[in-house]
C-alpha cells in the first residue's frame, strides 16, 4: 500500500492526531489494521472494531492489539456481541469517527450521544453509510460535519468498480469451487460497484443480465453489452444473482420461486437486507421449495466479498484508506470552519493520491504548458 506508506511518513513527522482518540468501525481485516496502524503513526489512539459481525478476521484483530491498538471484535459476533463492539469503541469518547456503513454514527445520535462531548467531526466510507448520512443532512439532523470519503473520485471509482468486481468473484469461486464461465449471472444494480461485478463476470466468460430500476444506468448497462431484464424476468436463467443495490429486498419471493434449481444467490451491498431472507426461511445455506428445488444463500447474505472471502486487494484499499487517512488530516486541519453536514474531500486530494499512486507503480503523465493553461482559461 505505497500511497498509504507516504502519507504514514508524512504523519510521523507531524503527528497531526497527537493527543486524539480515533473511533473506527471498518471491516476488520488486514487493509483496515494498516489504517489502524497508521493513525496511530500519526499520534493518535486508536479504537477499532469491525462493521459487519461476518468480516472480522480474529488473527488480524489479535496483532492490532498486539500493537496497542484497543481492538473489538470477533468474527460470527450475535447481534448482541456487534452491538456491545460498537459500543466499547465509542466509550473512549473520540475526537474523530472513521465509518463504514453508519453504524457508530447511528449510536452517536441516539443511545450513545454522552460520546459527542469531543467529536470534531467523521468519515464515511460506504455508500449506504453516505445514504443514512445523507438523510440526517436533509432533515437537519446531522449533529456533526461527516465527509463522503465515499464519493471522491480515488474511492469510488476503483474501490467500488474495480474492488468489489474482484473481490465478490474471489469469495464466490473460493466458496463454490464452481465455474463462472458459461454460466448466467444477474447483476442487481449498476451503480459503480455493479459495473465492476458485471465486467468481471463477463471477463470470466459468464453471459450477464442487468436488473435495475435507474432508466439511465439501464441503458448504459445496454451500450455495455448487457442485456438487461426486470428481476423477475431474469430469475429463470440465472445461475448466480448478486445484489449491490444498498437496497432492500431486491430479490423476494416471486423470483426466488422463478429460479432454477441449484441458483446461487450473494449479496455485496453493506446489510444483509437485499435478498430477502423472510421469504427463504428453511435454513441458513440451502433453501428447499415447495417443488424440490433448492435455492442457496451465501454468507448469510452478508457482504460476500468480505464474509467469504479476503475483501478488495491491497492496491485498491490503499487508495481508499489514503483518502480516509487524509480525511481524518482535513477535519483537524479545517475544524473551525466545518459545521455539522455533509461534505465532500476537495478535488486537489483526489488528484493528490491519484498522483502517489502513479508514481508507486512507475508511470508518469503530461503537464499542461502555460499556454494550453490560458486556451482552457485555467489562468
Amino acid at each position: 500500500m505505497p500511497a498509504l506508506s507516504q502519507i504514514e511518513a508524512r504523519f510521523l513527522r507531524e503527528k497531526p492526531f497527537q493527543g486524539l482518540r480515533v473511533a473506527v468501525s471498518v471491516h476488520l481485516e488486514a487493509k483496515t489494521a494498516n489504517l489502524g496502524y497508521v493513525l496511530q503513526q500519526g499520534g493518535a489512539e486508536v479504537y477499532l472494531t469491525g462493521s459487519n459481525p461476518l468480516s472480522t478476521q480474529d488473527d488480524v484483530a489479535a496483532g492490532l492489539a498486539s500493537m496497542g491498538v484497543e481492538t473489538f471484535g470477533i468474527h460470527g459476533a450475535s447481534p448482541e456481541e456487534y452491538q456491545q463492539h460498537l459500543t466499547e469503541t465509542l466509550k473512549c469518547h473520540p475526537h474523530l469517527v472513521i465509518d463504514d456503513g453508519g453504524d457508530l454514527v447511528h449510536l452517536l445520535h441516539t443511545t450513545r450521544k454522552d460520546a459527542l462531548e469531543n467529536l470534531i467531526g467523521g468519515s464515511e466510507e460506504t455508500t449506504t453509510g453516505v445514504y443514512r448520512l445523507r438523510q440526517l443532512a436533509n432533515e437537519n439532523k446531522l449533529l456533526f460535519p461527516m465527509l463522503a470519503v465515499n464519493n471522491s473520485q480515488c474511492k469510488f471509482l476503483f474501490d467500488n468498480r474495480y474492488g468489489t468486481g474482484q473481490s465478490v468473484w474471489d469469495g464466490i469461486i473460493r466458496s463454490t469451487n464452481l465455474t463462472v464461465t458459461g454460466k448466467t449471472v444477474v447483476v442487481a444494480g449498476y451503480g459503480w460497484c455493479g459495473k465492476g461485478v458485471a465486467m468481471r463476470a463477463k471477463g470470466l466468460g459468464a453471459h450477464v443480465i442487468v436488473t435495475e430500476v435507474d432508466p439511465i444506468k439501464a441503458i448504459e448497462a445496454v451500450f455495455d453489452g448487457f442485456d438487461v431484464k426486470p428481476m423477475v424476468e431474469a430469475a429463470p436463467y440465472g445461475d448466480y444473482f448478486v445484489t449491490v443495490t444498498g437496497d432492500i429486498h431486491v430479490i423476494n419471493k416471486d423470483a426466488f420461486l422463478a429460479m432454477k434449481d441449484g441458483a446461487i444467490c450473494a449479496n455485496a451491498g453493506h446489510f444483509d437486507v437485499e435478498v430477502n431472507k423472510e421469504d427463504l426461511r428453511k435454513n441458513i445455506e440451502g433453501y428447499v421449495l415447495p417443488d424440490g428445488r433448492t435455492i442457496y444463500l451465501m454468507a448469510e447474505g452478508r457482504l460476500v466479498n468480505l464474509a467469504a472471502g479476503d475483501g478488495h486487494p491491497a492496491e485498491i484499499m490503499d487508495l481508499s484508506f489514503a483518502m480516509q487517512a487524509l480525511a481524518a488530516d482535513y477535519i483537524c486541519r479545517h475544524e473551525k470552519e466545518l459545521k455539522p453536514g455533509l461534505y465532500v474531500l476537495p478535488h486537489e486530494l483526489d488528484v493528490k493520491v491519484a498522483q502517489i499512486k502513479l508514481s508507486s507503480m512507475g508511470y508518469s503523465i503530461d503537464s499542461l504548458t502555460e499556454e494550453q493553461k490560458a486556451y482552457l482559461g485555467l489562468k
